[in-house]
């Protein structure tokens, strides 16, 4: 079985620089689980790795779709298994970075088959978003399944209204489901590293990191996706960071409330990438700055 290195861990917290010193030290190429990096023209709120970083370590995964492409983790899966394949072939070492969780576990274990869905429910759920609109089924789901409502945007009806079909037609909700889903075997030999520090600390990079988005012209970057026709509705554009400077732009909050608001969910949304990393199996917890323990632990596993 083909090995890799996974980094995981919350927004802000140093992925990229930690994937970078490793990928110098054991001839490696760093391959992106990260949902929203995947896309082009969306560099600054995402923080993509720049062009000092891609000229450090050869980044696979990152720019690759429109931000009006459809992407999801069943395509992650398939750009990534390339990406390794490629990488392998070169007698490098993959070193998976990147904080969506799911891509992460997709990757290592496989996607479950889901059930058939209940049509009558579909079409019955379908007319209630004619008649009340997204945002209502979105409260809906918020009613029962608050932790997967938080993930996706009111505007994303497709999957809200999946969500509500599994409760309605399963007594149990979506996000529980997956929680308790047991995956299929390891399709890949790895070692998980999860990057952790001071809450506070964290959080104080975080509330930093925004500025710097900001100074490097985070609104001019979301301007510019407006104007080329991507509109506030797509999944792309509702990420934390696009949502938030779209509604500036609409004069729902003034400039000093949107960077409050962006701050504080940035922060909550690191909090959440926490809870689902400590869920999950093997993981071995490292503080950025613990490079050289990491390194030791990589050599141990690749012998």
């Amino acid at each position: 079985m083909d090995k890799i290195i996974v980094i995981c861990g919350p927004t802000g917290i140093g992925k990229t620089g930690f994937a970078i010193k490793l990928a110098n030290m054991f001839s490696g190429e760093i391959v992106g689980a990260d949902s929203m990096q995947i896309y082009k023209k969306m560099n600054i709120g995402t923080a993509t790795p720049d062009i000092d970083e891609q000229k450090m370590a050869v980044h696979h995964l990152i720019n690759i779709v429109e931000p009006d492409e459809d992407f999801d983790a069943g395509k992650y899966i398939k750009y990534a298994d390339k990406a390794i394949v490629d990488i392998l072939s070169r007698n490098k070492l993959p070193i998976v970075a990147g904080g969506t969780g799911l891509y992460i576990r997709a990757l290592l274990y496989g996607l479950f088959k889901s059930r058939a869905s209940d049509p009558e429910i579909i079409n019955k759920l379908y007319k209630e978003l004619e008649k009340s609109g997204s945002r209502a089924l979105h409260d809906k789901l918020r009613e029962i399944d608050s932790a997967l409502a938080e993930k996706l945007h009111p505007n994303d009806s497709f999957r809200v209204i999946n969500a509500l079909e599994v409760y309605e037609s399963t007594g149990t909700i979506k996000s529980e489901q997956l929680r308790n889903h047991e995956f299929k075997k390891e399709r890949y030999h790895s070692i998980k590293f999860a990057l952790y520090m001071d809450r506070e600390k964290l959080y104080d990079r975080i509330n930093k990191r925004v500025d710097i988005m900001l100074d490097q012209g985070f609104l001019g970057e979301v301007k510019s996706l407006l104007n080329m026709g991507y509109e506030k509705d797509l999944k792309s554009m509702g990420a934390i960071g696009y949502k938030h400077i779209c509604d500036y732009f609409e004069h729902i909050h003034d400039y000093k409330e949107t960077v409050r608001l962006l701050k504080r969910d940035t922060r909550r949304f690191a909090k959440r990438q926490f809870t689902w990393f400590r869920k999950e199996k093997d993981i071995i917890w490292i503080q950025p700055h613990e490079i050289d323990k990491a390194s030791r632990l990589i050599v141990d596993f690749l012998n």
